[in-house]
């Protein structure tokens, strides 16, 4: 049975990259702009038109009528509100209350040395160490009390903390939020150090210097092949010492993006995770094929070996487009059982959004993306920027609801109608390394058949291309995964898909069968990983603590639902699908525990079972009583009226407030779960006009390597 891969499939799709050129790519810049402050305020009151400026300014520096806040950056009002993140470095504690260290820009007025700005700062209590000669300001440290006070002053034009300066982050960094949380570790900075990630793909070359650790050897720690003739099911071939790893090249990008570090480049090129171990499992061959046999085996390599080599990631950019349900897919029961030994199992949603007749097209995740247990990934555009507010959904990116069916009793084919994609990661002209062998005198397929992809070719393995698919928006999640772990390693593969979608951000314009609940944070879900109990996986497994216990970690509660990326609020979803057609909700969800955590029961609608088909069926509640359902709020699914399944993400937490508190919890007997009426109207109803994808199968049981798609530039928003 032939794998082939999605690039084959999208070489027809209209493209435009060419008008930009072959090395357009998201690098990041710093700009010095002036913004006009909206408001109805004069600058020196707060109350005023914000017309005229004062003290003989023209600028446009109008206040709100709040106080003064608007002179406030965002990150340091959050502070002064108590709604900081508590990791800010410019906060110090004091036997005075809270200190900050800011920066006070003047408004031009005339007095060029400050002196009755300096002495206001002195009076309030504070310290002046710096008065600046390129802008007209000063540096000071002051208590956190007197900042809206002094704000107030006609002299004050802006005040913004003291940041911290670091070396320029990749564009992947600064997008996901990776780059702050680098350094918050318990023993160090947070990059992977310590995790595993099995990379199922086309191999991964080792020698690329993306994946070089800190003493100079590769971080890709083992190399097996099944597609080699002299691989069997059971016994793959150790390629550790291959001069041609990967000459397809597919599995060296995914790799790069989740765990490359940057390499000798125009932009830097850093991945997610750029301390984690990396592991090539390789299924398919030199052009691209493989078949699902080989595909189950190096799954079944990667949990007979996880424990050996600590993999806690399985990533898998692959998929295949079988009309087969979850329940009797042969790649969803291997990524099942993955997940219940405790693997933590990411997929691609699949390149299908979009069908040849342009339209969009509902149910095109390709399988394993539709099993319940995998974290499935779908692909935003990022349009060239890291500024997240203006992000879109790629049009090519799979959308729910899954469309496997099985026949019931009476021969009727019944489609599975899961919610599907879990959430969204950057997945347009995403940066990584290229594959070539030992010598860079061959390159990979991959770089030869897109050339206008090709960033940089390198004889001595630092070869880098863009390429977008939800392929490479899958890694930035086993990246992300990779962190959390490190940051807890107790963390369980339900509980850290329920954290990824709880703290992802809504983007705007998108429902929940484009986006799942939104956007990747790295920051917003460690926030929530780190205030959690290190040993959750531990007790779950001995079975010693129960639905309704506490999740938290001594002294902890859960953070603010928001995060800061590139000065950017990212507003976290607050919610998350559960059950295959449950939208849930509710703080709760953290701070106790819940019994599908556990990594070996899967509930999908009115069943919950062990994975383990001796295991006795599980009783008692599912949830805790204080969860939420959004489900009856939500309505049943219909497109044009945007409820249900279809209802934009960035609304379902305005409805929080409208949920249904579960106060028996969802209770199982038997093995059923006693839940009516709170199922999306008994599962997904499509409207009328929706186009499904029926005619996307090539053959069942084909498995697709969700390839290289040509860069989408989309509209942007509100366009």
């Amino acid at each position: 049975m032939p794998v082939t891969t999605n690039s084959k499939r999208r070489l027809n799709m209209k493209s435009i990259v060419g008008r930009f050129g072959a090395t357009v790519v998201s690098v990041a810049l710093l700009f010095l702009t002036s913004v006009a402050l909206a408001g109805n305020g004069n600058s020196g009151s707060g109350n005023g038109n914000g017309n005229g400026g004062s003290n003989g300014s023209s600028g446009n520096h109008g206040n709100r009528a709040d106080n003064g806040r608007n002179k406030i950056s965002d990150d340091l009002d959050h502070v002064l509100n108590g709604r900081g993140s508590g990791r800010e470095k410019w906060v110090r504690p004091s036997l005075r209350g809270s200190q900050v260290s800011v920066l006070i820009l003047a408004n031009g007025a005339s007095d060029s040395d400050l002196k009755d700005l300096r002495r206001a700062i002195v009076a309030a209590g504070g310290s002046v160490n710096r008065k600046f000669r390129s802008v007209s300001g000063v540096s000071a440290v002051m208590p956190a009390g007197q900042v809206r006070n002094l704000a107030q002053r006609s002299d004050v034009w802006r005040i913004a903390p003291n940041r911290t300066v670091a070396n320029a982050s990749s564009s992947m960094e600064m997008i996901t939020g990776a780059d702050s949380v680098r350094g918050i570790g318990l023993s160090g900075e947070l990059d992977g150090t310590g995790v595993g990630i099995a990379v199922l793909d086309s191999g991964i070359m080792s020698s690329h210097g993306a994946f070089r650790g800190d003493n100079g050897v590769s971080r890709v720690k083992h190399s097996v092949d099944f597609t080699s003739p002299l691989a069997t099911l059971d016994t793959p071939v150790d390629t550790s010492n291959s001069t041609f790893q990967d000459p397809y090249g597919h599995g060296t990008l995914v790799a790069s993006v989740a765990s490359g570090r940057s390499v000798p480049a125009s932009l830097d090129s850093t991945g997610v995770a750029p301390g984690a171990s990396l592991y090539d499992v390789r299924v398919l061959d030199s052009n691209g094929l493989g078949d699902v046999a080989t595909t189950i085996a190096g799954i079944d390599w990667v949990v007979a070996n996880a424990a050996t080599y600590n993999i806690r990631i399985l990533n898998i950019s692959l998929g295949t487009n079988s009309t087969d349900s979850y329940l009797t897919d042969p790649l969803c029961a291997a990524v099942r059982n993955a997940v219940a030994a405790g693997i933590t199992v990411v997929v691609a949603a699949g390149n299908y959004g979009t069908g040849a007749d342009g339209r969009q097209h509902y149910g095109t995740v390709s399988s394993p993306g539709n099993e319940p247990s995998a974290i499935t990934i779908g692909s935003a555009n990022a349009h060239d920027t890291s500024q997240r507010a203006i992000d879109t959904i790629n049009f090519f990116s799979g959308r729910g609801p899954t469309r496997g069916h099985y026949l019931d009793a009476s021969g009727a084919p019944q489609s599975d109608n899961l919610l599907k994609p879990d959430l969204v990661a950057p997945g347009n002209r995403v940066v990584g390394g290229i594959s070539s062998d030992q010598l860079g005198v061959t390159q990979s397929l991959l770089s030869v058949a897109f050339p206008q992809l090709v960033i940089q070719r390198s004889a001595s393995g630092n070869g880098l291309m863009a390429a977008s698919g939800t392929s490479f928006a899958t890694p930035v999640v086993s990246g992300t995964v990779a962190l959390l772990l490190q940051a807890n390693p107790g963390l369980t593969p339900p509980l850290i898909k329920a954290i990824l979608q709880y703290a992802a951000e809504p983007l705007p314009g998108a429902n929940l069968l484009q986006q799942g609940a939104g956007l990747v944070n790295v920051p917003g879900a460690v926030a929530i990983a780190s205030a959690l109990s290190t040993d959750l996986s531990t007790r779950i497994g001995a079975g010693t603590i129960s639905v309704g216990g506490s999740m938290l970690a001594a002294g902890q509660t859960m953070p603010p639902s928001f995060s800061l990326i590139e000065g950017h609020i990212a507003n976290w979803s607050r919610f998350v699908f559960m059950g295959g057609r449950f939208v849930l909700a509710g703080d709760d969800l953290f701070t106790e525990y819940q019994a599908v955590y556990n990594p070996r029961l899967l509930w999908v609608g009115s069943q919950a079972n062990y994975v383990d088909p001796n295991a006795a069926a599980p009783t008692g509640p599912l949830v805790s009583a204080g969860v939420i359902s959004l489900n009856q709020a939500l309505g049943q699914s219909s497109l044009v009226a945007s409820t249900g399944a279809f209802t934009p993400a960035v609304n379902v937490p305005l409805m929080t407030g409208q949920g249904i508190v579960l106060a028996e919890g969802i209770v199982l007997a038997e093995g059923i779960v006693l839940a009516e009426g709170i199922v999306l109207a008994e599962g997904i109803v499509l409207a009328e006009g929706v186009v499904l994808a029926e005619g996307i199968v090539l053959a069942e049981g084909v498995v697709l390597a969700e390839g290289v798609v040509l860069a989408e530039y989309g509209p942007m928003p509100g366009e």
